[in-house]
């Protein structure tokens, strides 16, 4: 029984299915006995289409939300169009803490660094470890707090800590927290299955348009 757009989370993300909802597919299996090739890829253009429309919201709601860019959130989300013959797209949303110097243009002064609106006092943009430099501080320093280097804890290893120079000088990485975007999953999958059904109808009545101008032509 198809029950709608649903999602699913776990730790490090969440999934959010897009599938028409038994009434729809009702009427989709109405209007594909007629015109099966053509309900199927009206059905098809539907989802991808609601799937594209529901990743620029998501990256724009949640870029102007945590204060992060657009860009960034738009990494975190990955579309999955339908492929092969089952009617059902995928949006996947990684929803781990995201390193801070990803989330804007980070700018090194004397008193630390800040980006995109933070400020991490205290702390210096470096190449430590990997192809690409990233906001760090000192676990020792007086300016560390852990609520800005999600997985770090002071004094023990753990996600996302790090030692630098031989474990002389324990470094955590800054990150941006993405848990608050958790309770609108639900209200995500309502606007989709929302949008869905206004394209699905602009679909199947194009294909309906384009079968009736075929049969006139034929006449």
């Amino acid at each position: 029984m198809s029950v709608g757009s649903y999602a699913q989370q776990n730790r490090d993300s969440g999934m959010i299915s897009i599938q028409p909802s038994l009434m729809h597919s009702q009427a989709i299996r109405e209007f594909g006995q007629l015109l099966p090739k053509a309900a199927a890829a009206a059905q098809r253009r539907a989802i991808n289409k609601t799937l594209g429309w529901l990743r620029t919201h998501i990256a724009r709601a949640v870029g102007q939300q945590e204060r992060i860019s657009i860009g960034a959130v738009r990494q975190r989300l990955r579309a999955y169009p339908i492929s092969g013959g089952a009617m059902r797209g995928k949006l996947w949303f990684g929803v781990n803490a995201i390193e801070a110097s990803r989330i804007g243009r980070p700018r090194q002064s004397r008193a630390g660094v800040s980006v995109a609106g933070r400020r991490y006092q205290g702390a210096f943009f470096k190449k430590v470890y990997g192809s690409s430099a990233d906001i760090w501080i000192r676990t020792s320093s007086k300016h560390f707090d852990s609520s800005d280097y999600p997985g770090s804890t002071s004094g023990r290893r753990s996600s996302g800590f790090v030692a630098e120079s031989d474990n002389r000088f324990p470094l955590a990485k800054a990150k941006v927290s993405l848990d608050q975007v958790r309770p609108h999953f639900d209200s995500w999958v309502k606007r989709a299955d929302e949008r869905l059904l206004e394209i699905l109808k602009q679909e199947l009545n194009y294909e309906l348009q384009k079968y009736l101008k075929g049969s006139a032509n034929v006449r």
